[in-house]
């Protein structure tokens, strides 16, 4: 799925979309209250269009549909139930809020939907103020819940072109399926370990486990540049470097999409460059266009030249070129900037329409907005029905150019069209021994040492693991690791390794540590008094392995910190 062959779909897209517009009405039809079946156009068949070409296929099935069925595809929301037609009252409850129906299959049918988007949250999650509701409780339960919604997708007049379901696995403090798969270190140990090959291959692996759990969209990965000490991206970010962060970003959009399944590079134009969360807030980039175009677009354009099929769009103000308007509705940012000088053809998906910068406008004005400066997918938005039924009304008035929501459908069916093929993976798949594999030497060449030589940054006699508060689960995972590792652990009065993480400061950390190791991102350990000082980055399983690997003296620890902690190297270990 490279740049080269999207190019060529995309060129064809938009000259069958010139000569689509020259033969339509100017007058939009107007919304039926529920569409159904009855008042829907047929499906194509499939020899309406080349199958091997996904552009030409899209804008086939464009010429045949009807505006709600246009408007239904530009729309990603959320729903509530871990299953498509099995809801629970409270479930139901919050879908009549969210949509007027009660389960997630007749929000499809009613709303005609490209997609919908799988959400859930954990306790070290940044986004987690923008998830009303968890789906996500075990794979078994997604595939099933996958299943259900591809079945009632494809009732409707798009029903030849695969449905999406997205969710944010980034791996790291934001992962969305956790127990039962391969769970990969966090971006920020990717780039300390600083080899593309392992990342491609981990993130390939990855890639497989979700096509096989039904998900063909990936929210993932987080292009963003570490500029500024971002609590919001933190170790989502695979460093501080551009130069070491775009081959990081372009190999896990080659891992994915290899595995069939939509990679999508967030969060343009770059939220690594501020501090603040936009998930409450505004936040704005000062830098100069001269320094985004430096430091924060050349992962973004790595990413688009490994041929992403996706890129998120941040509710971020540039003062630089559009000054008080989030880039999710900019123009200028959007299709001035990214498909003009980054030359990205794909779609782009908002942020979550739910957060705070993008409800200071109402559902259906937020949509007919973000449409408007270039996106292809509204996601999240927090009334489908509002949302549906302004940009309806849009197409009516003329506010919203029709040839804009052509466009914008056309795209996101080429994109789901180049997703169709074999079908997914069996649940097998899941935790494959390759799989764990591919994560666990990722996770091996992120260990950093960055105060003791790599030569004593085992420990000799028994140990006691201690942590920050709510580290249960990580502590009982190194504890297990240590042992199989042959070193004993005891309860008390070991030599002491302390785990801190997301979230954490100086005080946390434990004064009489002989070994501090940071899980996330590495800021914490420059007010540490530890002799030795490690990060992994990530509290994953397989992280947690390789670090109890380095502390039995059996794995050298060979990564580099990605970002600068003061008063301390990168590395004590020879590159």
């Amino acid at each position: 799925m490279g740049g080269v062959s999207f190019r060529r779909h995309a060129a064809a897209l938009v000259t069958l979309t010139a000569l689509l517009l020259a033969g339509c009405s100017d007058a939009p039809r107007r919304p039926d209250p529920a569409p159904s079946a009855s008042t829907a156009p047929p499906a194509p068949t499939p020899s309406a269009a080349p199958a091997d070409d996904p552009a030409s296929r899209a804008a086939a099935l464009v010429a045949t549909l009807a505006d709600e069925d246009l408007v239904g595809q530009v729309l990603m929301p959320y729903a509530y139930g871990s299953s498509a037609t099995r809801v629970s009252p409270g479930s139901a409850a919050g879908n009549r809020a969210l949509a007027g129906v009660d389960t997630p299959a007749e929000m499809i049918a009613r709303y005609r939907l490209g997609g919908l988007i799988l959400v859930g949250f954990s306790a070290d999650d940044p986004t987690q103020g923008n998830q009303e509701t968890t789906n996500v409780d075990s794979p078994a339960q997604v595939r099933e819940l996958t299943t259900g919604l591809r079945e009632a997708a494809a009732k409707l007049p798009t029903g030849a072109a695969p449905f999406l379901v997205g969710t944010d696995q980034e791996y790291g403090v934001v992962t969305r399926i956790t127990d039962g798969v391969t769970t990969l270190p966090s971006a920020l140990a990717a780039g300390a370990a600083g080899d593309p090959a392992l990342t491609e291959a981990a993130w390939r692996a990855a890639g497989a486990e979700l096509a096989a759990m039904g998900i063909n969209l990936d929210f993932a990965p987080v292009a963003d540049v570490l500029a500024t000490r971002s609590a919001v991206i933190g170790s989502r970010s695979f460093g501080a470097d551009p130069k070491r962060v775009s081959p990081q970003v372009g190999a896990a959009v080659r891992g994915l999409q290899s595995a069939g399944v939509a990679a999508t590079l967030k969060h343009f134009p770059g939220h690594g460059h501020s501090a603040d969360d936009s998930h409450e807030e505004l936040p704005a980039l000062t830098q100069s266009r001269a320094a985004l175009e430096a430091g924060a677009w050349p992962s973004f354009k790595a990413g688009i030249d490994a041929g992403t099929l996706a890129v998120m769009s941040a509710h971020l103000d540039v003062r630089s070129v559009d000054p008080g308007t989030p880039a999710t509705f900019s123009r200028k940012l959007l299709t001035d900037v990214l498909r003009g000088q980054l030359g990205f053809e794909g779609v782009v998906i908002t942020d979550g329409m739910n957060m705070a910068p993008a409800k200071r406008w109402s559902p259906g004005e937020a949509a007919v907005r973000a449409l408007n400066a270039g996106n292809d997918l509204i996601l999240m938005t927090p009334n489908v029905g509002q949302a549906y039924d302004g940009l309806l009304a849009a197409l009516r008035d003329g506010s919203l150019p029709r040839a804009r929501l052509v466009d914008a459908a056309t795209r996101v069916l080429t994109m789901k069209f180049r997703l169709a093929g074999p079908a997914a993976p069996p649940m097998s798949t899941l935790n494959d021994p390759a799989h764990r594999k591919a994560a666990d030497a990722l996770a091996a060449a992120a260990v950093t040492v960055l105060r003791g030589s790599c030569g004593t940054a085992g420990v000799r006699g028994p140990v006691t693991v201690t942590s920050s508060g709510g580290r249960d689960r990580t502590r009982a995972l190194l504890t297990d690791a240590l042992t199989a590792a042959g070193v004993r652990v005891v309860p008390r009065g070991g030599t002491v390794v302390h785990l801190v993480g997301y979230g954490d400061g100086a005080g946390d950390l434990r004064a009489d540590a002989a070994v501090t190791v940071a899980m996330d991102t590495p800021y914490v350990l420059s007010a540490a008094k530890s002799p030795t000082l490690l990060a992994t980055y990530s509290s994953s399983p397989a992280s947690m392995t390789a670090l109890a690997k380095v502390l039995a003296g059996k794995a050298r620890p060979g990564g580099r910190s990605p970002v600068t902690v003061p008063g301390l190297p990168a590395s004590t270990c020879d590159s």
